[in-house]
């Protein structure tokens, strides 16, 4: 176990490299210059001025030298400052990723509870018209996009029938305390649900799957056979063998509910870590762009390793050279 634990540290580290590389490789090739910008809003900046800046930000460097002292920055723990915003990037990533955690951790939360609850539902009741149903609302919940999905939702329950606010996080004005509290929540009503979809959908087709699989066991018809109850034969010999795969399943959807706040944050004008990556490379903020899009490569390489730790936990047939 230890052996495969640092190969697969190694290898993550190549990845992360490699990762590094092609994401510092696409932006500074991404069309427009932040100079060029700085130029195109100042009428008094003369040309001097601007080779100097272009100088002083190392623009001119070649791309092989620009990228070994960004990295030379980042191992030290020093992700520079933001242009836009004039403090350093570790600052504004610090209350940006608690705004996500709010948006992310209850999303995931309600698709994991409902989707294993639906999951279930429908492999009891196989071929059924509740099944045929929840097989529908799956396809259409992993097929629809989550900007369009925001939209529409936006559309309905913020303009038709306003019962939630269509973007933001809190009503200015509001008191601190259980009022800010709920209101809050109020805003994280519409966003939540759009995130939440699709991953809903997901967890119910890999619960109805994994339950299905199980309840043909003959350890689940021996069971049966015994007189047991059919509720004790589900809840003490099916479900707890059916939720092993599933368990594992958790560190891999972490990274991809953070990948799709991106999306989700930028429709609904939710000020996390996705709102601030796509405003980043509007802007052309390089060093932000480049923090945050290194820490979600870095979330998902730690979650993959995780997966597989897990892998070898809960099922004790599988090991690890």
């Amino acid at each position: 176990m230890q052996r495969f634990l640092l190969r697969r540290v190694l290898q993550s580290g190549v990845v992360l490299m490699g990762l590094s590389v092609l994401m510092f490789t696409l932006l500074v090739y991404t069309p427009g210059d932040p100079v060029e910008l700085l130029a195109a809003s100042d009428p008094d900046i003369q040309p001097e001025d601007i080779t100097r800046l272009r100088k002083y930000y190392g623009l001119d460097d070649p791309f092989y030298i620009r990228y070994f002292k960004w990295l030379r920055t980042v191992v030290q723990g020093d992700f520079g400052y933001s242009r836009t915003y004039s403090v350093p990037v570790i600052n504004l990533m610090g209350q940006r990723l608690v705004n996500t955690l709010w948006l992310v951790g209850t999303s995931f939360l309600v698709a994991f509870a409902a989707g294993i609850a639906i999951g279930i539902y429908s492999a009891l009741r196989q071929y059924s018209v509740a099944d045929y149903g929840v097989t529908v609302f799956s396809f259409i919940g992993l097929a629809m996009p989550n900007f369009w999905q925001g939209i529409v939702m936006i559309l309905i329950f913020a303009v038709w029938i306003p019962l939630f606010p269509a973007g933001g996080m809190i009503t200015p004005g509001v008191k601190a305390g259980w009022p800010m509290f709920l209101d809050r929540l109020w805003h994280l009503v519409l966003p939540a649900s759009v995130l939440a979809t699709s991953g809903m959908a997901a967890w119910t087709r890999y619960m109805r799957s994994s339950m299905l699989e199980v309840i043909r066991q003959d350890y689940v018809r021996t069971a049966r056979a015994k007189g047991l109850a059919e509720g004790k034969v589900i809840n003490k010999h099916a479900l707890r063998n059916a939720l092993l795969p599933i368990i594992t399943l958790i560190a891999l959807s972490i990274p991809n509910v953070l990948n799709g706040a991106v999306l989700t944050e930028t429709v609904f004008s939710w000020p996390g870590m996705g709102l601030l990556l796509f405003q980043a490379i509007l802007g052309h903020d390089f060093n932000v762009a480049m923090a945050v899009l290194l820490f979600l490569a870095l979330i998902t390489v730690l979650f993959n390793l995780l997966a597989d730790i897990a892998y070898a936990i809960v099922d004790p047939r599988i090991r690890y050279a």
